[in-house]
C-alpha cells in the first residue's frame, strides 16, 4: 500500500475573477477586486436590511476620483425638490 502525502491548499495567487490579493506587506488584509463584483451582493443587503451591514460602517473605502465626482453629481441632482 503506498502512503499519500497531503498538501495544504492556499488557494489559487490570483482568482481568474479579477480578485486578487494585494502584494502589500503593510496592509495584509485587504482584497482588491472590482467594483461590479460586489455591487449586486451590496445592493441585495441594503434592500433586505442585512444587520451585519452595520458592522462596516465605519469602514473606509477608496474608490477612483472620477466615480467620486458622478457620485457627488448623483447626490446632488436626486435631492427631492431638484
Amino acid at each position: 500500500m503506498a502512503i499519500r502525502k497531503l498538501k495544504v491548499y492556499t488557494g489559487p495567487e490570483s482568482d481568474p475573477q479579477g480578485i486578487s490579493l494585494l502584494g502589500s506587506e503593510a496592509d495584509a488584509n485587504c482584497v482588491k477586486l472590482q467594483l461590479g463584483d460586489i455591487l449586486p451582493l451590496l445592493a441585495d443587503a441594503v434592500a433586505s436590511n442585512r444587520t451585519w451591514l452595520t458592522d462596516f460602517e465605519q469602514d473606509e473605502v477608496t474608490i477612483s476620483s472620477d466615480l467620486y465626482d458622478v457620485l457627488q453629481a448623483y447626490r446632488h441632482f436626486r435631492r427631492p425638490g431638484a
